[in-house]
């Protein structure tokens, strides 16, 4: 069957469970006998369906649509049943990393973003610092202090709390910049993601340049992984939800944009625990005079931890309740 006949056979149904959802969380109680047992049974009947199209059509927008009705479902039927720490577990240990690798092809675009123009700006700053400034107006003290051979992240040593909390906001407001971007068809997520590359690509390129490579990434290294991955992960969740819009499928595109908010609502439990991870590695250990073979320790460490968490977590997690993950979140349906 394919996935157009699916919708066609299943689609009556579903419209008559979300009627049931709406009434059940104005007031359940108010719900005559029949209408509860319909509930229940077409709630039953949408877990099915949702298992039967991760099966057969893991791609296709129905599967998504699915997904957000038995949520919602499960929202009305079982509000009360999950305690805090409950709802904290399945969260961190299942609903995020799944996320993360269901929307993985964003990230991959919004890696590709952010690489792409860091590349170009690598040779040409590597071949002529002066033509990578052109290319990247406002680097120029950066470029000044590697000619006297001057490291001016050294100046964070002298109150790494400080130096901690700058860079963290910095952090935040670049991820903040690439994430809601998205609501502007991904335009300023695009650009964020372009304009970060292009000056990592003129510094580093320069460094080449001036023979100043082995000090930048000295710095750079400890805390470059985690820190370019929430960039990464930040430019993804706002790219889907330009997709959203853009492509909406057989949804509604007010529909299909409340689905992606949802899934960038739940990566941003993820930017925001890694922003601080980056943060502390930035400020305490990066501009530290550790050894370099330490830098890379925790370089390695970091990211093996931070990807391992997010692309293994979570996978053998029972199934019988698909709609117990996205229900922690209990978001007001337009």
């Amino acid at each position: 069957m394919v996935a157009e006949d699916f919708i066609t056979a299943k689609h009556t149904h579903w419209e008559r469970l979300t009627q049931l959802i709406r009434a059940a969380q104005s007031n359940i109680v108010a719900l005559q006998a029949n209408d509860l047992q319909e509930l229940g049974r077409l709630y039953r009947q949408a877990t099915s369906d949702l298992a039967q199209a991760r099966r057969d059509y893991p791609g296709h927008p129905v599967t998504v649509y699915l997904n957000d009705l038995v949520a919602q479902g499960h929202n009305a039927i079982y509000r009360e049943r999950s305690s805090a720490v409950g709802k904290m577990r399945v969260y961190f240990l299942d609903l995020l990393p799944r996320t993360f690798r269901e929307t993985f092809l964003f990230t991959l675009a919004a890696f590709l973003f952010f690489a792409i123009p860091a590349a170009v700006g690598w040779v040409i700053a590597a071949r002529d610092p002066n033509q990578g400034l052109a290319l990247m107006p406002g680097l120029e003290g950066a470029v000044a202090d590697m000619r006297v051979n001057h490291e001016w992240w050294r100046d964070l040593n002298e109150d790494n709390a400080s130096g901690a909390t700058v860079i963290l906001t910095n952090n935040i407001y670049v991820s903040f910049q690439a994430f809601i971007g998205g609501l502007s068809v991904g335009i300023l997520s695009i650009y964020a993601l372009y304009r970060n590359g292009l000056m990592l690509g003129v510094l580093s390129g320069a460094a080449q340049n001036l023979g100043f490579d082995d000090n930048l990434w000295g710095f750079v290294i400890a805390h470059g992984v985690v820190e370019l991955s929430i960039i990464f992960m930040a430019g993804g969740a706002g790219l889907q939800l330009a997709w959203a819009i853009l492509r909406p499928g057989l949804l509604s595109r007010r529909a299909a944009l409340v689905a992606a908010a949802r899934r960038a609502f739940i990566l941003s439990g993820a930017i925001i625990m890694f922003l601080i991870l980056a943060g502390l590695i930035e400020g305490f250990i990066s501009p530290s005079f550790l050894p370099i073979w330490f830098k890379i320790f925790v370089a390695i460490a970091s990211g093996a931890l931070m990807y391992g968490y997010l692309f293994f977590t979570g996978r053998k997690r029972n199934r019988e309740n698909p709609a117990e993950d996205i229900s922690i979140l209990r978001l007001e349906q337009a």
